[in-house]
């Protein structure tokens, strides 16, 4: 396994755990190397807050984008929410 694979199971792993999601609902789209370890963004599907906000049952997903700093022994030194990203296309 290369660097980068094992700094994205690592970012995914905790990811997953921390948000608790199922694994297939963090994908790692960006990954770099920079003086302190590794920077990361990563796609997490999570359950819409604004409908579970409301109290309604649903099966709609955000789409949120994290970002999360690893060091060089691949400790998660923080993580937070960048935002959204929505889908355009037509239905």
């Amino acid at each position: 396994m290369t660097k980068i694979e094992e700094i994205d199971r690592v970012i995914s792993d905790f990811l997953t755990k921390t948000l608790r999601v199922e694994n297939d609902k963090v994908k790692i789209i960006k990954t770099s190397k920079d003086n302190g370890g590794w920077d990361a963004e990563a796609e997490v599907y999570e359950e819409s807050s604004f409908i579970k906000a409301l109290g309604l049952p649903t099966k709609v997903q955000d789409r949120n984008i994290y970002r999360v700093k690893v060091d060089n022994n691949l400790d998660v030194l923080f993580f937070e929410k960048q935002g959204q990203r929505q889908d355009r296309g037509e239905s």
